[in-house]
């Protein structure tokens, strides 16, 4: 792949750093070929590397910066928009609050995605404004999705934050707690959307989908249907599944396999599927758990039913079944989405293994057998992407595994059960390695930071106990079980803890949502919303 030349040139920034940080455009060589422009972050007047779609870096030969840039809103044209709801809503409006790096970040993210944009630096005319206003709108949607957490493991589905920065410290006891709110059961964690927070819980009888004002707790609206799940094992009887909003739209899978898909503004519902009756699935151990992704028109699941019914694709607007692939049966893992190469993969960790899916066709292109040797057990985390580099990890004695995708086809990098054996909760990456908890929840696991290439071990605080890992920027935030938060660097030299403190009684066993600086937790009785804002 050829070099790129960094063409520092702020004043085509469609909005204001919030750091006043110099950016700059990338972009192929060459006037017969202008795609290929992204954006990248620098803190000097030069760029060093950028990351290409397969996520390799390349080094970069920096241009000439031609000086500082104008205000917002100053020049010829100033851009007025009365209705920006498909590009965010409210969440637009604070587009130019002091949101920029996150934009910055997310775009890092989303390369190819942005294919047609040029540099310029004559003045305005009608052709070029007519780019410039879609650009600017997209760029407004991807900084709501840079504050905001709209499904399992946030935007991108990686555990990894990158909205405002956050405090490294607190200067009480505690962060403070902005609001809190009594729920009912359930292990499903919280999303935040548009300046709302969606709550999924069992109150009574009903599994209850509720609203809620993220920056308050105020209550906007609920829907409730009513569920008759039991768990064999005495375990709490809420939804385990996260919800997922996009596009205006909440997707939320409960525990006996319903499939509901409601209005975010009014809470009506639009369209559901019962899935474990309309598939034939069984109930599993503790019921229906993947939190449901949307990828272009489809709402993806593992719902493990048979006749080939194991995965399935639904159109998000209807609810139609797309397509149906494999037999397998239904873990408590969650899928995601990568591009390898230029491909689209969807990836599943069913109950047998991983499943490497076309997302638009349903297509199977590879399946990898990744299970423990015992039926009592379960697959629980969500595969991570990094490349064309696949991570697996469970417990009961089936460890992990590093797979390297090349088309259909799949190689074992290396495997152990002595590395990085993910019960429940998924490990985040950083530069090169893996954070993140190994061993079986009830037995007191380890918290450890592994290299992702060849498994080596770099450090473990052993008898840590359970919970969860999120990476905002280089800092882990990690909520344990018994509801103490740590913040510490990802360093793979040592873990050392810069604050600590209890944000909820013990147990927590939901993941957390981050969203704008604010953390939302809870237990099995209690939602906090914590400010974590530097």
């Amino acid at each position: 792949m050829p070099v790129k030349r960094a063409i520092h040139d702020s004043s085509i920034r469609p909005y204001q750093s919030y750091q006043r940080r110099r950016h700059c455009w990338l972009s192929r060589s060459g006037r017969t070929n202008p795609a290929g422009y992204i954006l990248c972050p620098s803190r000097e007047d030069r760029c060093e590397k950028f990351s290409d779609r397969g996520g390799r870096d390349h080094p970069l030969t920096p241009g000439p910066s031609p000086g500082p840039s104008p205000r917002w809103g100053e020049g010829k044209v100033n851009i007025k928009f009365n209705s920006l709801a498909s590009a965010g809503g409210e969440g637009a409006r604070r587009a130019g609050e002091g949101v920029g790096e996150g934009v910055v970040r997310i775009l890092l993210r989303l390369q190819g995605i942005f294919t047609g944009v040029a540099a310029w630096s004559k003045p305005v005319t009608q052709s070029r404004l007519m780019i410039a206003v879609p650009l600017m709108v997209l760029l407004w949607h991807v900084t709501l999705e840079a504050e905001d957490w709209p499904q399992f493991l946030g935007p991108t589905r990686n555990g990894q934050y990158r909205g405002p920065i956050l405090a490294d410290s607190w200067p009480k006891a505690r962060p403070p707690v902005v609001w809190e709110k009594e729920v009912g059961q359930g292990f499903s964690g919280c999303v935040v959307a548009q300046g709302r927070l969606i709550l999924f819980h069992r109150v009574g009888n009903q599994e209850r989908v509720e609203c809620l004002e993220a920056k308050t707790g105020r209550p906007m609206w609920s829907y409730d249907y009513p569920t008759h799940y039991r768990d064999d094992f005495g375990f709490d009887e809420g939804p385990r599944a996260t919800p997922a909003v996009d596009n205006g739209q909440v997707y939320t899978f409960g525990a006996e396999g319903v499939l509901h898909c409601l209005d975010l503004a009014t809470g009506k519902k639009i369209w559901g599927v019962d899935t474990h009756q309309r598939f034939a699935v069984s109930k599993g151990f503790f019921g229906a758990a993947c939190s449901p992704l949307v990828d272009g028109g489809r709402v993806l699941l593992n719902v493990g039913g048979t006749s080939q019914a194991g995965l399935v694709a639904f159109d998000r607007e209807n609810g139609k079944v797309l397509w149906t692939a494999t037999n397998d049966e239904a873990s408590y893992s969650s899928p995601l989405v990568a591009i390898i190469e230029g491909a689209r993969h969807a990836f599943f960790f069913t109950r047998s293994g991983l499943a490497d899916v076309d997302p638009t066709t349903g297509q199977v292109r590879f399946q990898f057998p990744w299970r423990a040797r015992i039926r009592a057990s379960v697959n629980a985390a969500t595969p991570l992407v990094v490349g064309d580099l696949v991570f697996l990890s469970a417990s009961y004695e089936t460890g992990a595994v590093l797979l390297q995708v090349k088309g259909n086809q799949v190689k074992q990098v290396w495997s152990s059960d002595e590395v990085m054996s993910n019960h429940y909760a998924t490990s985040v990456y950083h530069n090169g390695y893996l954070y993140g908890f190994h061993g079986r929840q009830e037995f007191g696991p380890s918290f450890r930071c592994i290299e992702l290439k060849t498994g080596k071990v770099q450090w473990s605080i052993d008898q840590f106990k359970a919970g969860t890992v999120t990476l905002a920027g280089n800092t882990l935030l990690v909520l344990k079980e018994d509801g103490e938060l740590v913040l510490a660097l990802a360093s793979p030299k040592e873990f050392r803890p810069s604050a600590h403190a209890r944000v909820l009684p013990g147990t927590v066993r939901s993941y957390p949502a981050i969203a704008d600086g604010y953390l939302y937790a809870r237990n099995q009785r209690t939602l906090v919303c914590v400010n974590l804002r530097k």
